[in-house]
């Protein structure tokens, strides 16, 4: 039964808690700037592994999928936070483009030789791999027992180790930058990083509990002021000249539009086998992230352990999201591991805070222009505050772990499965002479193997006497 919060000084702590808006807005922001570019980057990737990105006759299809990105993103976590029937799970979860996806959706693409024929059958795969995920939703009571906290924790732990070499790639100005690295990168990630922990430690209420958005916000001045004094531009190794990472280009803002209808089925659906049975299997590695998404989440942002109800109705939102999004030629929705970092940290879990957010990724999706405001946001901005965010999901993971007394069995479980894991996801060449099934599955990161160990090994040892 939903609970009314008696006083709004704890409300942001309080998941049914009565908000003021004007405090609720920017609490919903941090999350949208959090996931941001996360949300946008895999159709970026996808649409130009398929040859209809920028440059392509398909240009203008890839900015009306980068545009409903952003409208499906709200729409589905609105689900995911009220819940419609058994669809949610009424959990402090912001959903976006799953990035899990990336490595299959690579390999379908140059198995189809690309084109926007190979998207298609990419989003057709989506709606039937969204439609099996939910259906595993369903049967999640009978699997719950697969789960207890020494699996969950240990695949939340994985997420998190996963994550912190994304958040310092970012500080460092995106691992794809040309001048990643450079001192006003660090300089700008380590700006905002400071101006985190000051506002989150040295202030109290709401400016505390608003710290990464303050951080975020200095982070855009910093960098606004950097370009008055400072160099923009840069020669490269090959002699061609190039703008800094870290410099604001206004032009992406002033050539948005002001508004503008997201279009259904930009993309027509094509049947293959090809492309289905690789997503649907990787839809099954997606739930068992979810879950270890949404015990973050509840562990550290809650201080409990997820309900069956609460799991089940995320997967399901999970699954249905992924073939909602594909209707409108996005790639899977799925839990954002980023904002769990975020709640994590920040114990921030209203969900009328969250949904504030939601609503404004919808906006996003119809006034293109606010969106270009923010996808002009430097990596490096975003770094600092990721790499804060991101290490507390490890904390998390750690918590749920040792919830219960770390005994032999569980530190078993943990070792070999963090051991193998998070070892293969971080020197995937061991896998190279493996069947490229396994090399999917197992080699874009350290959750999935990690995953699968920790359940193995749960099923496999003996339990321990009292």
């Amino acid at each position: 039964m939903e609970k009314e919060s008696k006083s709004t000084s704890n409300a942001a702590y309080d998941f049914y808690g009565k908000l003021p808006l004007k405090q609720a807005i920017p609490l919903g922001l941090q999350h949208v700037l959090a996931m941001f570019v996360g949300n946008l980057t895999p159709i970026l990737i996808i649409t130009g592994a398929c040859g209809i990105g920028a440059g392509s006759e398909f240009a203008d299809i890839q900015v009306a999928l980068l545009q409903n990105a952003m409208l499906v993103a709200g729409i589905v976590t609105l689900v995911q936070l009220y819940a419609i029937g058994p669809v949610g799970g009424k959990v402090p979860i912001i959903m976006g483009t799953s990035s899990g996806f990336i490595g299959v959706f690579n390999s379908v693409a140059s198995a189809m030789g690309g084109g926007i024929l190979a998207y298609g059958a990419i989003m057709c795969a989506s709606i039937i791999g969204g439609l099996f995920e939910t259906v595993l939703g369903f049967c999640l009571k009978p699997l719950r027992r697969f789960f207890p906290p020494v699996v969950t924790g240990t695949v939340v732990l994985s997420i998190g180790l996963s994550l912190i070499a994304v958040g310092v790639n970012s500080f460092g100005g995106g691992n794809t930058a040309q001048d990643f690295g450079s001192l006003e990168n660090l300089f700008l990630g380590a700006i905002v990083l400071i101006v985190i922990v000051i506002f989150k430690h040295f202030t109290k209420g709401f400016t505390s509990s608003s710290s990464i958005l303050i951080g975020i916000v200095v982070g855009y001045v910093v960098a606004f002021l950097m370009g008055l004094f400072l160099p923009q531009e840069a020669v490269g190794a090959d002699g061609s000249t190039y703008l800094k990472a870290w410099v604001l280009d206004w032009s992406k803002v002033a050539q948005a539009s002001w508004f503008s209808l997201p279009a259904i089925m930009p993309v027509k659906l094509v049947f293959d086998w090809r492309a289905i049975v690789p997503i649907m299997i990787m839809f099954i590695v997606t739930a068992v992230e979810t879950v270890g998404d949404i015990s973050g989440v509840m562990e550290g942002g809650m201080g409990r352990e997820a309900t069956d109800k609460e799991l089940s109705g995320g997967i399901v939102c999970d699954g249905l999201g992924s073939s909602f999004a594909a209707l409108f030629g996005v790639l899977p929705n799925t839990s954002f591991s980023q904002n769990v970092g975020l709640v994590t940290m920040t114990k921030i879990v209203n969900r009328f805070a969250l949904a504030t957010g939601a609503i404004f990724l919808i906006l996003c999706g119809l006034f293109p222009k606010l969106a270009a405001l923010i996808s002009i946001m430097p990596q490096s901005v975003l770094g600092g505050a990721a790499v804060m965010m991101f290490s507390s999901i490890v904390v998390s993971g750690i918590q749920l772990i040792t919830k219960n007394p770390l005994t032999v069995r569980n530190i078993t479980i943990v070792s070999v499965a963090l051991g193998l894991g998070y070892g293969i996801g971080a020197n995937t060449a061991l896998l190279a002479n493996l069947p490229q099934a396994v090399q999917l599955l197992c080699g874009e990161s350290g959750i999935v193997p990690a995953a699968l160990v920790a359940i193995l090994l749960n099923i496999v040892l003996p339990k321990e006497n009292d």
